[in-house]
């Protein structure tokens, strides 16, 4: 029997996250999903009255796909699947995985290939601007292993964060989008951390449900050239397979110039030289999911840990929260200041916000946890 939680998660996709009416075109492109929660995603979307097209995929596949992919392999399928998205008004995301290391013997250079031929095409050019998305991990017993709790648990856990209310995040949020919006200068600290940066005239976009699923962040991005300082990241960020830990940057006039991080510092100096926009940041976010306060190796949960932030070397959004740096790279990392994780400061404009990852202004105090849960 379907669990009850999948329509309940798939009505929150739908009429929430991408708002599906008889007017659109939808794909959903799921990952190691079941096929029974695949198709009550499609069963709730057709209710709508959308037009419904699935992809689906493989890990397992993609692996072999990308062992052996060159740069002519990787436009034939960006060409064919940005033509496919280019009839889209909107996508869904269903991330599913066996194992989070399926990737993790994929050559650096393929992946930089798959990145600079692939998703700058596909995902950064065309589905990010021109489709209502929403992209979201599906619970699984491998995702329980990087959240270290029982299969049973961690599905409890899942739906709680999945499924609550964004429409009170997104009232809370209207304070600290305003503050940001009027903010110049952004000061951070913290252990290993000293980083200053311009946000001015940049933007910001609070995110309730939208477009990631589970949400909790309010997110603008630095000046380009403004960024100076350091920082050190304490939560292990997987990317492209690999495990990086302690990850900590260097930068002068926005440019990441050091780079280091545990075992792996050669393979993220590799990622940052994939191209100029590398080593620029591309985003920066503040974390405030009520539920979520512990990292499990899944950027789309960790990015959004209370008392959280993530300052993402990398591509930036168009419009609110960009400033133009392109790149192949995407990179989310994140930083808690919570006290259980060493603390931490932010402060706007020579204003303390937010101190050891509770808001310290009145006007922010809704986003706290123990209201926003």
């Amino acid at each position: 029997m379907l669990d009850p939680r999948v329509t309940r998660l798939a009505e929150l996709l739908c009429q929430h996250s991408t708002r599906l009416t008889a007017e659109d075109r939808l794909l959903i492109h799921a990952f190691d999903i079941e096929p029974e929660a695949v198709a009550e995603m499609v069963r709730v979307a057709q209710k709508t009255g959308a037009q419904v097209a699935v992809r689906l995929e493989s890990g397992r596949v993609k692996r072999q796909l990308m062992l052996g992919m060159t740069e002519a392999n990787a436009r034939t399928i960006a060409a064919a699947e940005k033509a496919e998205m280019e009839l889209m008004t909107a996508y869904i995301a269903l991330r599913g995985s066996h194992n989070i290391m399926e990737s993790g013997d994929v050559p650096s250079e393929n992946s930089a290939i798959w990145q600079r031929e692939y998703a700058v095409p596909v995902v950064f050019e065309t589905r990010v601007p021109k489709t209502k998305w929403v992209a979201l991990r599906w619970p699984t017993a491998s995702m329980a292993q990087q959240a270290g709790m029982s299969t049973e648990a961690f599905e409890d856990f899942y739906f709680k964060v999945t499924t609550l209310d964004y429409a009170k995040m997104s009232r809370a949020s209207e304070p600290l989008k305003e503050l940001m919006d009027r903010t110049d200068r952004v000061h951070i600290k913290g252990p290993g951390t000293d980083l200053q940066f311009s946000i001015k005239d940049i933007g910001s976009v609070p995110c309730s449900g939208e477009a990631n699923i589970p949400d909790g962040e309010c997110f603008s991005c630095p000046i380009r050239e403004s960024v100076e300082g350091q920082v050190t990241y304490n939560t292990t960020s997987l990317y492209q397979g690999t495990e990086f830990k302690n990850i900590h940057y260097k930068v002068r006039a926005g440019r990441i110039y050091e780079a280091s991080c545990e075992g792996q510092t050669e393979k993220l100096n590799e990622i940052l030289d994939t191209d100029e926009g590398a080593r620029y940041f591309g985003e920066w976010s503040l974390g405030y999911n009520p539920h979520i306060l512990h990292p499990m190796l899944d950027t789309l949960f960790d990015e959004k840990i209370a008392g959280s932030f993530h300052l993402t070397p990398g591509n930036a959004y168009e419009g609110p929260g960009g400033n133009n740096n392109k790149s192949a790279i995407h990179w989310d990392t994140v930083c808690i200041q919570r006290p259980d994780y060493g603390g931490g400061e932010i402060w706007f404009d020579d204003v303390l916000i937010r101190k050891d990852g509770l808001f310290t202004l009145p006007e922010l105090a809704g986003l706290n946890p123990e209201n926003l849960a």
